[in-house]
């Protein structure tokens, strides 16, 4: 079959490296389809709209305007113009082509027109949405926009888009059950038999290595106690400000240690916190090389998730999946709406904290130091390999396809 994805992460043109659109586009490589990927160049690079063909699979990289890190202008201008640069890359590099299944992920919510056309064109393929994104309800959650006032409008003309997003598509795919449940409730219209769990997910590697001590001491780590680390965006969804309050908490911890790796506009915040307060039991850290990084990952023992506790829509992390292939338990400090949490109690490899109860976290901590943390990775690592495999979602998608 021909599978046309259609994506804004500008990574997949990386199509060895690990992630998660990465790993479900190799699975269906492997399985003998053929494979078109169609992702934006922003403008700053410099690179022309064009196709090229690596590892067999078919990369259209279409040149667009800025969309990260860029101002609020041409970062909207860049996602409304999406579909039509889009559209007419297809149009010219993928002519011809008959798609089996046209495949594409939130965010953006911007791609009616485009799938509307794929669809024309291709009228017995299939259309499945990867939803990674509640958007614009996860705006509103931050304060980033409103649903009254002038802020109303531009809610509005960003629901009707989801809404047409929802309408086009086939079937849809969350990250959890409480995804699922989410998207029903708030879009009635919608029939349950076309929404389903479609997880974040994972190739296995099977030569994952031990726990290499020496990254510890490249970054002057401790040795002789367990630490727990935060990677990733260090933005406004994180919450930020909560984990502050937490590291504050336990700042002076002798029993065990923490480290915060990553970037984001709330990164200079916590690494003011960090140079005034001068924590005995804190590390944080810019983003290091991916090597570095998953080397130290793989050093520490407990993974810690934080999201804010605002949101009334249930994220679900994709960095949880790193933390259970290295076998490590976690902590997770969302919103009551995430499912993250009661599934890693549920599932006996973590638990849940508020992400407004700084108490609730240093219950976690203590609560986890006293446990096998063994144990709990182990459970952990079983669950990834019966639920996050990128096997699942691929089977879950392709099974309305057979």
């Amino acid at each position: 079959m021909n599978i046309l994805f259609l994506t804004m992460s500008s990574g997949i043109e990386k199509f060895q490296a690990r992630g998660i659109y990465t790993d479900l586009m190799r699975k269906f490589q492997d399985e003998g389809h053929e494979v078109y990927i169609v992702f934006p160049r922003e403008r700053k690079h410099g690179l022309p709209t064009e196709v090229r063909v690596q590892d067999g699979v078919h990369l259209l990289g279409v040149r667009t305007l800025n969309v990260t890190k860029t101002n609020v202008i041409e970062k909207g201008l860049g996602q409304v113009s999406i579909e039509f640069l889009y559209k007419r890359a297809i149009k010219k590099y993928f002519k011809g082509v008959n798609f089996d299944l046209i495949l594409y992920s939130t965010p953006p919510i911007t791609f009616p027109k485009v799938i509307e056309y794929a669809k024309k064109a291709n009228p017995k393929a299939k259309t499945y949405l990867l939803l990674k994104d509640i958007f614009p309800q996860n705006a509103v959650d931050m304060g980033m926009m409103s649903k009254t006032g002038v802020k109303g409008i531009l809610y509005k003309f960003f629901r009707a888009k989801e809404k047409k997003l929802y309408a086009l598509s086939d079937y849809i795919g969350c990250m959890s059950p409480a995804n699922v449940r989410y998207v029903l409730e708030h879009n009635p219209e919608l029939s349950a038999d076309r929404v389903e769990v479609a997880p974040n997910s994972l190739e296995l590697v099977d030569d994952i290595q031990a726990k290499d001590k020496s990254v510890l001491a490249k970054y002057n780590l401790p040795l002789d106690r367990p630490i727990f680390i935060y990677g990733g965006n260090l933005g406004v969804p994180q919450g930020i400000p909560f984990l502050i309050q937490c590291l504050e908490a336990n700042a002076d911890r002798e029993d065990c240690y923490f480290v915060v790796v990553g970037t984001g506009t709330y990164y200079q915040k916590l690494a003011d916190w960090y140079g005034v307060r001068k924590p005995k039991a804190v590390t944080v850290m810019k983003g290091l090389p991916k090597e570095d990084y998953d080397r130290l990952v793989q050093a520490c023992q407990v993974g810690l998730i934080f999201l804010d506790y605002r949101f009334t829509i249930p994220n679900f992390p994709s960095r949880l999946l790193s933390y259970l292939e290295y076998k490590m338990p976690v902590i997770a400090c969302t919103d009551p709406n995430c499912d993250t949490g009661t599934i890693a109690e549920d599932n006996g490899f973590g638990f849940y904290a508020p992400s407004n109860d700084v108490m609730a976290f240093t219950q976690a901590v203590d609560k986890i130091l006293t446990c096998d943390m063994e144990t709990m990775g182990d459970k952990g690592y079983q669950f990834l390999k019966e639920n996050y495999l990128i096997e699942h979602t691929y089977n879950q998608i392709m099974k309305h396809l057979r």
